[in-house]
């Protein structure tokens, strides 16, 4: 089994440049990165969170 850092959501917005209240609203909306629930705690994989931006690459 392959183990890998989780971000707590503000630590996530971090890491994305982005605010918190946006991963919370992506995640109400059923878009943005995977994330994993533990309990009522939410948690991301550092290794979703870049295959999240690396999807999101264009070449123009």
């Amino acid at each position: 089994m392959q183990t890998t850092s989780l971000l707590n959501p503000v630590e996530a917005a971090r890491f994305l440049a982005l605010s918190p209240k946006t991963l919370a609203r992506w995640r109400w909306a059923g878009k943005g990165p995977k994330y994993i629930k533990l309990g009522s705690a939410v948690r991301y994989s550092m290794d979703e969170l870049a295959a999240f931006v690396g999807a999101g690459e264009v070449q123009s």
